[in-house]
């Protein structure tokens, strides 16, 4: 009587089983009530007969009627999304011969979750969604899944799981093989034979076209897209039919928030990369584009290269991809380019500008978080930044290039044997890499000359002339801060040999100097200004380069 639960003794003999059947009491230890989770039996330390025997409340609440989910399985179980793409016929027909196991191997912008939804959908199936992400990295990652696959059999839906990755754990496709319901395996990777005990069905998902995704983008979008080029506002995301689906969703939030409502390009591109995972923000500094074209100071040469990438961004997966135009050799859907000049002369910021063109961050690379000292390490860094960047919509930026993708040398000890290993792999992953790349370097001969034949575009960075150093002048300035009549910067142009950045840092110290000095920037400001510049450059004080303003140097 003070007994809170019934005991499998009591159990056994409202079924009337005699408790000394071995068959009716391993029914209680191993059998399809518990592992199914239909059934808990407590209490492991005491003898068989004398544990609690308890039903889970999920299961109660089904046998009366309740099909609400399991509260714990909320963040890693969802309904699935529905999008109308894909052929479904592999998976219908595997359903149809018996197969319960498949597995479907995606590419980048194509979606085995769609084509699972609609191959489940075509066998008279519901489905649920499972996120391995999620769940692999929850302290009781084996338990949930085994609620889940609980949960497919009670409301009899087949299960898709995804994604599988490399990194994910064995034991845990284990425990979701063991459903007895039709289960998907959703991923990128090859399917690992170590992974569980029985080989899956396999199938290749194919990749979506440009036209499909813009009709997807359409489609998402309704009439709230007339009037747009969307073809040409997302040609150059690479996101999946379910991520389309939902950056139109995230498109068209935003445009309520303005006043007219109107959907833009803008908007598209927000919702693109609302898309993006969070891997790369951990490995790497993201920067949101604020400079644009017409804040680029020049030479026509290099200005029509910029724009070659950015034409290369926009329409690679229509050549690379819809028309096969680099086949053969597992190579990448991806665009590297070199930016090689002086320092200030702009590389950052044309990074940072061909970012903004298309729509898309900039992550900047820490060399600080790349190199490492011990043998292999620098490989798997790099290896981390590839994988993440190849998921994200984003321009990723090598800053001093040349201190990674540095030239293979002759091998005389085992530190340049390994050196050499490093920038063999990066050759290799160079030709395998999907994203967009650019990398910078002051030093361009020290680039290995296997990288360059790998390279889209090189841009080279000059020195500016007086004329475009004088446009610099008039932009560093900025349109807020008030300019006296005295400023003459055709004089600082023509007298003045800076880099840009040289001009930026000046400009800035002027108005540091102009804020403490009533708010207007002078021209004794700005020579003050060049000649701290000058000095931090180690350059030489020329009396006859600042003419007239040489006593305010002096007095300064």
């Amino acid at each position: 009587m003070g007994r809170r639960r019934p005991s499998v003794a009591l159990a056994l003999e409202l079924c009337g089983v005699p408790l000394t059947s071995a068959a009716d009491r391993s029914r209680l230890i191993s059998g399809p009530l518990v592992t199914g989770g239909l059934l808990i039996v407590d209490d492991d330390e005491r003898p068989l007969p004398g544990r609690a025997v308890r039903v889970p409340d999920r299961v109660v609440g089904h046998l009366l009627g309740d099909d609400t989910p399991d509260r714990a399985l909320e963040g890693v179980l969802r309904e699935p999304s529905a999008v109308d793409w894909g052929d479904e016929r592999p998976v219908r027909q595997a359903l149809g011969s018996g197969i319960r196991l498949m597995y479907l191997r995606e590419p980048a912008t194509g979606s085995g979750e769609a084509i699972a939804v609609r191959g489940i959908h075509a066998h008279g199936l519901g489905a649920l969604h499972l996120d391995l992400a999620r769940l692999g990295s929850h302290p009781e990652a084996i338990p949930l899944a085994r609620l889940a696959t609980r949960e497919a059999r009670l409301r009899g839906f087949g299960l898709i799981a995804s994604p599988v990755t490399k990194d994910v754990s064995a034991a845990l496709i284990e425990a979701i093989t063991e459903s007895s319901q039709p289960t998907v395996f959703v991923g990128d990777s090859t399917w690992d034979p170590e992974w569980c005990r029985r080989l899956p069905a396999l199938a290749e998902v194919e990749a979506t076209t440009t036209e499909e995704r813009s009709q997807l983008w359409r489609r998402s979008l309704g009439t709230a897209a007339e009037g747009l080029d969307v073809a040409e506002a997302t040609g150059q995301f690479r996101l999946r039919p379910e991520q389309v689906q939902r950056a139109a969703a995230t498109a068209r939030t935003q445009a309520a928030l303005t006043a007219s409502g109107a959907i833009t390009a803008e908007h598209l591109a927000v919702g693109a990369r609302a898309e993006n995972a969070s891997a790369l923000d951990r490995l790497a500094r993201r920067v949101s584009p604020r400079v644009g074209w017409d804040d680029l100071v020049l030479p026509p040469g290099p200005l029509n290269a910029l724009r070659e990438i950015e034409v290369r961004a926009r329409h690679r997966e229509q050549v690379l991809g819809d028309w096969e135009m680099r086949p053969g050799g597992g190579r990448g859907h991806g665009v590297v380019a070199l930016f090689a000049g002086d320092s200030g002369t702009g590389k950052t910021m044309s990074a940072e500008v061909v970012a903004g063109g298309l729509g898309l961050d900039l992550y900047v690379v820490d060399l600080s978080t790349v190199v490492d000292k011990y043998i292999g390490e620098t490989e798997k860094n790099l290896e981390r930044i590839f994988r993440a960047a190849a998921g994200t919509n984003a321009v990723l930026l090598f800053d001093e290039a040349d201190a990674v993708f540095g030239k293979r040398s002759e091998v005389k000890d085992s530190h340049d044997r390994y050196a050499n290993v490093e920038s063999a792999y990066l050759l290799q992953r160079m030709e395998t890499f999907d994203g967009l790349a650019i990398l910078a370097t002051n030093l361009r001969a020290n680039i290995d000359e296997a990288f360059t034949r790998r390279l889209d575009v090189i841009v080279d960075f000059p020195m500016p002339d007086a004329a475009q150093r004088t446009r610099l002048w008039d932009r560093s300035l900025g349109r807020h801060l008030r300019r006296a009549e005295d400023l003459d910067l055709e004089f600082l142009g023509r007298s003045f040999e800076l880099a840009g950045g040289g001009i930026r840092s000046a400009a800035v110290t002027a108005a540091y100097l102009a804020a403490s000095d009533h708010g207007t920037v002078l021209m004794r400001h700005l020579v003050i200004a060049v000649h701290r510049e000058y000095r931090k450059l180690g350059r030489l004080l020329v009396e006859s380069e600042f003419g007239r303003y040489w006593p305010e140097v002096v007095s300064a």
